[in-house]
C-alpha cells in the first residue's frame, strides 16, 4: 500500500517544488535606488569628461634603491613632510660596521703616509750629505706617492660606503603628503619598480583633476574655458575648476564603461585642472564628472568667417 502511493506523492512533490522555483525566479526584482541623481551641466553647450583627482605633482611612487628589512618609519598616512625629510630606513647595521672598518683603514693609510713622508725627508737630507745614494732617496719618494694613493683609495671606499648608508634612508623628494603607506617595521622592502608602491606621495595643495575628453570632442575645448566638476555619486559636492594645461599627447582610453557602442581603440585628450586651494571635501583618487563650456558641435573654429 505504501509503495503504491509513494511514487505518485513523490512526483507531485517534485512538481510542486518546480512550480515554486519557477515563481521565485520570475519574481520582478526591484532595482537598487541610486545614491544620488546624475549631475546636469550648468552650460548650454558643453563637453563632458571623466576626471580623476590627483596630486599636483602627479602621484609619486616612492621606492628604495637598496633592498632590505625596514628598521625605522618616520611618517604616518596623511603626514605632511618637507623636501629631504626622512620617510623610512632600511636596516643599516651592517653598513655602519663596514663604514667604521673602512674609516679605520683610512687612519692606518694616513699613518703609513706620515711615516713615509718622514723617511723621505730624512733620505733627501742624507743624499745631500752623500750618506745614502740617489736611488735610495728616489725609492723613498716612490713609497710616499704609493702611500698617498692608498690613502685616496681608502677615503674613496669609505665615501662610497657612506653614500650607501645615506641611501638606506629614503627621503621625501619634495614638499608633500603621504597618501598611502604600505611599509611596516620588520618587512622586507624590495628595490625597483613595484606593482604596489611602498609609499604613494605627492603635493596635494592644491589638488589637480586629470580629465579625459574623447578625441572626437577635443577640438571643442579651448584653453581657459569655464569648467565645473561634480563628485561621482554626489552631485551636491561640486567645485569650479581652473585650467592648468593640455597634455600634449593623446592617449588610448584606459577606463572602459562597457557600453555597446564603445570601441577599444578610443583615444582621449587629457586636460589638467586645479581645484580651489583649501577644498577639503574632495580627496585624491576620487572620480569626478567634469563639464566644460564649449561651442556647439555645428560650429567650426577653423572655417573662414563670412564677410558681412
Amino acid at each position: 500500500m505504501i509503495r503504491k502511493y509513494f511514487l505518485p506523492a513523490l512526483a507531485i512533490l517534485g512538481v510542486g517544488l518546480g512550480v515554486v522555483a519557477a515563481l521565485q525566479s520570475a519574481r520582478k526584482l526591484v532595482p537598487t535606488p541610486m545614491v544620488s541623481d546624475a549631475p546636469t551641466s550648468p552650460y548650454k553647450s558643453f563637453v563632458a569628461g571623466a576626471g580623476l583627482v590627483e596630486a599636483n605633482t602627479e602621484n609619486i611612487a616612492i621606492g628604495t634603491q637598496i633592498a632590505g628589512i625596514i628598521s625605522q618609519i618616520y611618517v604616518q598616512i596623511g603626514s605632511h613632510v618637507k623636501k629631504g625629510d626622512p620617510l623610512f630606513t632600511i636596516d643599516d647595521r651592517a653598513t655602519r660596521a663596514l663604514l667604521a672598518t673602512q674609516l679605520a683603514a683610512v687612519k692606518v693609510a694616513e699613518a703609513q703616509l706620515a711615516q713615509a713622508n718622514y723617511s723621505n725627508s730624512i733620505s733627501q737630507g742624507l743624499v745631500k750629505k752623500l750618506v745614502v745614494s740617489k736611488e735610495e732617496a728616489d725609492l723613498a719618494s716612490y713609497v710616499v706617492n704609493s702611500d698617498a694613493a692608498l690613502v685616496l683609495q681608502a677615503q674613496a671606499t669609505a665615501n662610497q660606503t657612506a653614500t650607501d648608508l645615506e641611501r638606506l634612508t629614503v627621503r621625501a623628494p619634495l614638499d608633500g603628503q603621504v597618501m598611502q603607506l604600505k611599509v611596516h617595521l620588520g618587512e622586507y622592502a624590495a628595490a625597483g619598480v613595484l606593482a604596489q608602491p611602498l609609499i604613494l606621495f605627492g603635493n596635494v595643495e592644491p589638488l589637480y583633476v586629470r580629465t579625459d575628453v574623447d578625441e572626437n570632442e577635443a577640438w571643442r575645448v579651448h584653453e581657459g574655458a569655464p569648467a565645473v566638476a561634480y563628485l561621482r555619486a554626489n552631485k551636491d559636492i561640486s567645485s569650479p575648476l581652473k585650467f592648468v594645461r593640455f597634455e600634449p599627447y593623446v592617449i588610448p582610453k584606459v577606463s572602459l564603461t562597457g557600453g555597446t557602442t564603445e570601441r577599444v581603440d578610443t583615444r582621449v585628450m587629457q586636460i589638467i585642472y586645479s581645484l580651489p586651494f583649501g577644498e577639503h571635501r574632495i580627496r585624491a583618487g576620487q572620480q569626478m564628472d567634469v563639464y566644460i563650456e564649449a561651442p556647439p558641435r555645428s560650429s567650426d573654429p577653423t572655417a573662414p568667417q563670412k564677410s558681412p
